[in-house]
């Protein structure tokens, strides 16, 4: 067996290893996914993807639609709250702030930021849909996976993203609790094995594809990317990338194309953990139950109400009903006897609006798993004053801060990297300025997202708290010093950035000073002319009256 091949032995070695810590989820997704986002459904076990027909009808399960309109609406908070695409909603900073006085890394940064931006959202970088199915599968299963590669395009440079499904997916962490290895299980006709790796291709596949009637043959093949054992970072092959990345196919188990990445080309999140298991979990899963008792409510309550609609039919006698009409307008002789008592009646249905009342309750819970309740406060009380918006932005933030935070740290950071290593190589990023070479290139990201601004509305909410308290006391004392410890320079420029205000509307500091000079000198003209009169009438009481000629 050549190296080729014992490596690809190993690969698939590691993916069944892999594949065995994640038996236990596989149940639980598929159970989610018939009854909140069908469309993922039999993606999970095996080769039941292979099994479905093209537009099969996955909806079976899915008697209510509640749990699948919350993911929507999850997905949408997401996106606007963490990457709203109107929006520059991060920007890039120096590790070492004091770089920041060099005005040439001022204007690194921001040019790369800007870069950044113009390639994430260019139309064949596919980054908004893709990162809308992230978002789904982190709220339908727990974990999100997005993959960030350069563009295979002959006219174009770019980025390119793709939402890789959960179903494909074998993770590995390292002792710090970091994904940083992934096995992904994918299927190709042979005619798309020979166009994705040309040659290198198992010699049976290479046939199938020429053959017409077999080019449509389904093969799997496995994609490894973990840290490299034998990395080392002064060479400039293979050895030199961080992290390893192997195809093989598992049709004759051999190596068909090995290659790296010098970052981790997957962005990878989990909604929440618990402690020792590698998956996350996620709204939908700690719903489920609901989502189950929901979906038997509703046929109970489909049945009754059927039921209620065209009853069934109570009589005494068979031959009552033998020729009975329940066309509308019919008469029906013998349907009641000679006191005029009915012979026939309807069987009694159960109450329908309990069991309404009862499935709403069911819907509220389904809806505050996935922060819809949340989400929908501002809209429920619109009339509210400035301090109620900020303290109810403050509420929000907090709540929202320890799951869409993890986001941040666990998905968009690494995306960044990765995004940024890309552009690098692809020599779409200005050189680096030689104070930031010294500084060896560290930066920090600064977000700067709905999300970021609603955990900063705790300043805002205190500012408007302390002002208020401060007034209370100028109004009982008619003192107006307590005025004097606020900094509304420095105040009000915060608040702005805070609340989102654009920069278009604001003045700048050089417009402000202009126009507190223009009304001090206002003030002064206007104090001047109120005193004009008094002055006049001053000056004749004290100017010498003229001498009176001598008779």
């Amino acid at each position: 067996m050549d190296q080729s091949d014992a490596l690809a032995v190993s690969v698939i070695q590691e993916l069944e290893q892999a594949s065995g810590k994640r038996a236990y989820w596989e149940k639980t997704w598929e159970d989610i996914a018939r009854r909140v986002l069908p469309n993922y459904s039999a993606h999970f076990t095996g080769q039941n993807r292979i099994e479905l027909t093209d537009g099969q009808q996955l909806l079976h399960e899915m008697v209510d639609s509640t749990a699948a309109l919350a993911l929507g609406r999850f997905a949408a908070a997401m996106e606007s709250m963490l990457t709203p695409r109107n929006s520059k909603w991060h920007s890039l900073m120096p590790s070492d702030r004091s770089l920041l006085q060099a005005r040439e890394v001022r204007l690194w940064f921001e040019d790369v930021t800007r870069i950044l931006f113009q390639y994430r959202y260019a139309a064949s970088a596919n980054f908004q849909s893709q990162k809308h199915e992230d978002y789904l599968m982190l709220g339908a299963f727990g974990t999100g996976n997005l993959f960030i590669d350069a563009l295979q395009s002959r006219t174009e440079k770019g980025l390119r993203y793709r939402a890789v499904h959960l179903g494909q997916c074998y993770f590995q962490e390292n002792h710090q609790g970091i994904i940083d290895s992934n096995y992904r299980k994918f299927p190709l006709t042979a005619r798309q094995a020979v166009e994705q790796f040309g040659v290198e291709v198992p010699e049976v596949i290479a046939k199938q594809a020429s053959d017409p009637k077999r080019a449509q043959t389904i093969h799997w093949f496995v994609h490894k990317v973990a840290p490299r054992r034998d990395y080392d970072p002064g060479r400039v092959d293979l050895l030199g990338m961080e992290y390893e990345s192997v195809y093989v196919s598992t049709t004759g188990k051999k190596t068909v194309r090995h290659g790296g990445y010098s970052t981790f080309p997957y962005a990878i999140s989990r909604y929440v953990t618990t402690p020792g298991e590698l998956y996350g979990r996620s709204p939908a899963m700690m719903a489920l139950p609901t989502i189950r008792s929901l979906n038997e409510m509703k046929k109970t309550m489909l049945k009754q109400g059927h039921r209620t609609v065209d009853p069934v039919l109570l009589a005494h006698d068979d031959g009552v009903v033998d020729n009975f009409s329940m066309r509308p307008g019919a008469i029906n002789a013998g349907g009641v006897n000679a006191e005029g008592r009915p012979l026939v009646h309807a069987l009694p249905v159960g109450n329908l609006a309990v069991g309404d009342k009862l499935m709403e309750a069911e819907k509220l819970v389904i809806n505050d798993f996935f922060l819809v309740t949340l989400f929908q406060i501002l809209v429920d009380t619109p009339q509210m004053t400035a301090t109620e918006v900020v303290e109810r932005a403050r509420e929000k933030g907090a709540l929202l801060s320890p799951t869409m935070g993890r986001q941040q740290s666990e998905s968009l950071g690494p995306m960044i990297d990765r995004e940024l290593d890309v552009l690098r190589d692809l020599k779409l990023l200005p050189p680096m300025p030689q104070r930031l070479i010294d500084a060896k290139g560290d930066y920090t990201v600064q977000y700067d997202s709905p999300l970021s601004r609603m955990a900063r509305a705790e300043e805002v909410a205190g500012f408007m708290r302390t002002l208020d308290t401060a007034l209370r006391v100028i109004e009982v004392t008619q003192d107006p010093s307590p005025l004097d410890y606020f900094n509304m320079d420095e105040i009000m420029p915060n608040t702005m950035d805070i609340n989102a205000m654009p920069v278009s509307w604001r003045n700048d500091l050089a417009t402000v000073q202009q126009i507190r000079a223009d009304r001090a000198k206002q003030a002064q003209q206007k104090q001047m002319l109120e005193a004009a009169p008094a002055g006049a009438a001053m000056m004749k009481t004290v100017m010498p009256k003229p001498a009176q000629p001598v008779a």
